[in-house]
């Protein structure tokens, strides 16, 4: 990873904007293109700039824009769907047929920069209401707020999660918001682990010293109702099966490293298990950041480093080997 002088992005549709960018997160999707150069279909070809969790103050609008105004801080929804399509027609623009998500390989050059230009439609003012580094968390916490959204489960049942990275606790935050008290958070790093007992989670397990199965059922005697898995690890999913009770659901959230997961058929298709993909967010943006400014969510509370610009290669160097006990880090703007 390296820095360079690029152009200044300039405003070329009349429904488009421009900010400064404020603060910006590294998602582990990010890393992914980093450490491997893919996810899944999707190769990078050096050169290109990753990023999209972020937050911006609005320096410049085109002339159809009316939602927005010059000094606005802006949460940016880094997908960008056609609208026409049958997808976008359905309510499911985050499927949409046509969709460019900001950072990913072939569609827009992601945030990690000074300046960036997106549709009005993406950004959503958040002023006073929010401050910086709470707009550019609002994009790994709609991802949560969606999973727990199709899932669909009531605040009765007893739910577990896979990964106490960002997006199992965005999960976490989001079932204790919701009233879910019986909540198991599996999870092999102590200090994440740790982080989810101190956001809340009830029960914490570690998969390297106990088995995952049996500490469960010292506490739930008929197993679990919902499994979010946030880890993209094959041994989770594996775990995940065996702990869920026969008309259970597992929702996967996670990216496996190699694009593939196996399931042993015979046990979910004696216990009848529902299986959910979570395809990034639908819709959520918005509730996202009403959780976050009523005080229900503190989504700061999964940050755990600051990094400047011209030190990104270093935040991705942490987050990619896991060190110092990062969860999140962050890029700063002054």
């Amino acid at each position: 990873m390296e820095m360079i002088d690029a152009p200044e992005p300039v405003i070329t549709r009349p429904d488009e904007v421009k900010m400064k960018l404020a603060a910006i997160g590294v998602c582990g999707s990010d890393i992914h293109y980093y450490a491997e150069g893919k996810i899944g279909s999707q190769v990078v070809e050096y050169p290109f700039p990753v990023g999209h969790e972020c937050s911006g103050v609005i320096v410049e609008v085109g002339k159809q824009v009316s939602r927005l105004k010059v000094g606005d801080l802006v949460v940016v929804d880094p997908s960008v769907h056609c609208g026409y399509c049958d997808q976008c027609l359905a309510g499911r623009p985050h499927t949409c047929r046509n969709n460019k998500f900001l950072g990913c390989p072939g569609q827009i050059d992601g945030c990690l920069g000074e300046y960036l230009v997106m549709p009005e439609f993406t950004c959503f003012p958040v002023n006073e209401s929010l401050n910086r580094q709470q707009a550019a968390l609002i994009e790994p916490l709609s991802i949560g707020v969606y999973a727990v959204k199709l899932a669909q489960c009531a605040n009765r049942e007893d739910t577990a999660i896979f990964g106490a990275g960002p997006i199992g606790l965005s999960i976490l935050m989001k079932l204790i918001a919701d009233g879910f008290e019986h909540i198991t958070m599996i999870e092999p790093l102590k200090y994440r682990l740790e982080k989810a007992g101190e956001i809340g989670a009830g029960v914490l397990i570690d998969p390297g010293m106990d088995d995952v199965k049996s500490k469960v059922q010292e506490e739930f005697k008929e197993l679990i109702d919902v499994v979010f898995e946030a880890s993209g690890e094959q041994e989770a999913v594996d775990n995940a099966l065996e702990i869920l009770k026969p008309g259970g659901k597992l929702v996967l959230v996670g990216i496996p490293p190699d694009a593939k997961y196996t399931f042993n058929m015979d046990l979910m298709r004696r216990k009848e298990l529902t299986v959910i993909n979570v395809r990034r967010q639908n819709h959520c943006v918005e509730e996202a950041i009403d959780l976050v400014r009523s005080g229900k969510i503190d989504a700061e509370k999964m940050v755990t480093h600051h990094f400047k610009l011209e030190q990104t290669a270093n935040a991705f160097d942490l987050v990619e080997g896991y060190k110092d006990g990062v969860i999140k880090a962050m890029i700063d703007f002054n």
